[in-house]
């Protein structure tokens, strides 16, 4: 249909620049240093020899501490001051209310949920809330996405009240952001304060390096049909391998790959919805470089952040960001992230140090 590409054809709905794309994908192996390094401090956390790809899925850190639901609300309310009274409001006044249905029970889905696609009815939450900090984060996290889908409804009308998913998971992860940084700034021991950094150091690794591998792979496997080349099962697994060891810096003794790992591909429903995935990453930078706004005392980001979720979907996602000083086509959003993150091993690394 004369589009350049299949990338251009997917992101041509939504108008995002392809350069986003290659932008997102530039920027991960600019930074793979600092995941290399990532893979060496987790090796070092959990006291084994030669980590291996396995060795990426258990728990970086854990914490016995529970919050009751109460806590939880007050957290949200808490970590979300710097987005100002009009959004803690929102945010008081949907807690205070019979928006969620909060507690696992049987036959009710696992994972989380906002559901807010009818105009004239607040949106409504499904959690599965059992009380660990990850749950808190969930909550904080879908909350985001209520909050962004009020102040949609509040200052559009129907047809321009949908947002995009490009903008979405903006919403929820400054939130996340926000959290992670609030418990932080409490007095709190060292081994609490590792359980709260470990768990921003993997948000990092999991959304934004392993979405961006997997955004190039479903790249690469576009390219190689729109080469003429054929596209097997085989192929794909070769090219996954490729990039696994590469990213995980298998090559240079940074993280052992077994092949056999390579059908992994296979495993991931993400690959049936076109030129997703890749939005998580970019979200993460995006919803960090506001969330480091804030903490910075930029004035203007408060209101630049309230004006894309008020905007809705009146404005395409990309340029909506753009003028409020996030450029997803540019280094600036990623770079935010991965300082961060450097920031973030510079502490683990000093109270290990001490230990």
């Amino acid at each position: 249909r004369k589009y350049d590409s299949a990338l251009h054809a997917a992101l041509s709905g939504s108008n995002i620049p392809v350069d986003v794309y290659h932008t997102l994908i530039a920027a991960a192996h600019r930074h793979l240093p600092s995941l290399y390094r990532y893979f060496r401090l987790r090796e070092r956390m959990l006291d084994v020899d030669d980590l291996a790809y396995y060795d990426i899925y258990p728990s970086l850190v854990a914490s016995d501490r529970t919050f009751s639901l109460d806590e939880s609300k007050q957290l949200a309310v808490e970590s979300a001051a710097p987005l100002g009274t009009a959004y803690v409001d929102l945010l008081r006044d949907g807690l205070s209310g019979d928006w969620m249905h909060v507690y696992p029970q049987e036959g009710k889905a696992s994972g989380a949920y906002m559901y807010g696609a009818i105009y004239d009815v607040h949106p409504y939450l499904l959690l599965n809330y059992n009380g660990v900090y990850n749950d808190v984060s969930t909550l904080v996290h879908e909350w985001g996405h209520a909050v962004h889908t009020l102040l949609s409804q509040a200052h559009n009308s129907y047809e321009m009240s949908a947002y995009a998913t490009f903008t979405a998971e903006i919403a929820s992860t400054t939130n996340e952001v926000l959290l992670q940084e609030h418990m932080l700034s409490k007095d709190i021991s060292d081994e609490e304060r590792l359980f709260y950094l470990g768990t921003a150091l993997e948000a990092v690794r999991g959304t934004f390096f392993r979405q961006a591998m997997f955004a190039e792979f479903e790249l690469k496997i576009h390219e190689v049909v729109e080469a003429g080349e054929a596209l097997s099962g085989a192929r794909m697994t070769e090219l996954y391998e490729q990039l696994v060891r590469q990213y995980h810096g298998s090559d240079e003794g940074v993280l052992a790959f077994d092949p056999a790992y390579a059908i992994e591909w296979a495993f991931i429903p993400h690959f049936y919805r076109n030129f997703y995935v890749f939005q998580y990453a970019t979200s993460i930078a995006g919803g960090t470089m506001f969330a480091e706004r804030f903490l910075d005392g930029d004035e203007k980001a408060r209101d630049h952040y309230l004006g894309v979720l008020s905007a809705g979907g009146a404005r395409y996602a990309y340029e909506l960001l753009q003028e409020h000083g996030i450029d997803l086509a540019s280094d600036a959003p990623y770079d935010a992230l991965i300082a961060r993150m450097d920031r973030v091993m510079n502490e683990i690394e000093q109270i290990l140090d001490r230990q």
